[in-house]
């Protein structure tokens, strides 16, 4: 963190505003991840990633059969007009055959809770759509 010379600028509105764009993929044959909200704000406004598909899981190496979910660096002031810098993180899950959306979305909160970022997670749904919402608790 470094001291800004323009602590008299801080709009918190603005400030509020920031935050890391959410974003997903799947390298599954059959469950797929979309993001409905995709921007996690200072401010308290969730990112939010739907899981969708029971999962074929992992057969062998590489990638396929796996599920990720991305939240990117960002920046932002402070009232006293400290910067912060919030590093990014890469969320890899590995499937298991048969797993369904709540499982993976449980899994996803589980890794992000037990974390050492500033994020928190909770999952909700089914065995056919789950989701996790991703909150920002400062750092």
């Amino acid at each position: 963190m470094g001291k800004n010379e323009a602590a008299g600028n801080y709009d918190p509105a603005v400030e509020l505003a920031k935050g890391a764009d959410l974003t997903a993929g799947s390298y599954d044959k059959t469950q797929k991840i979309s993001v409905s909200a995709g921007k996690v704000t200072v401010g308290g406004k969730p990112g939010i990633a739907e899981i969708y598909g029971i999962a074929a899981g992992k057969q062998g190496a590489g990638i396929d059969g796996t599920i990720n979910m991305w939240l990117s660096i960002f920046r932002y002031m402070r009232p006293d007009g400290t910067t912060d810098h919030v590093a990014g993180w890469n969320i890899p899950l590995v499937l298991k055959p048969g797993q369904t959306p709540l499982e993976t979305a449980k899994a996803f909160a589980a890794y992000i809770n037990a974390g050492t970022r500033p994020y928190k997670a909770k999952a909700a749904g089914d065995r056919t759509k789950a989701a996790v919402t991703v909150v920002f608790t400062g750092s």
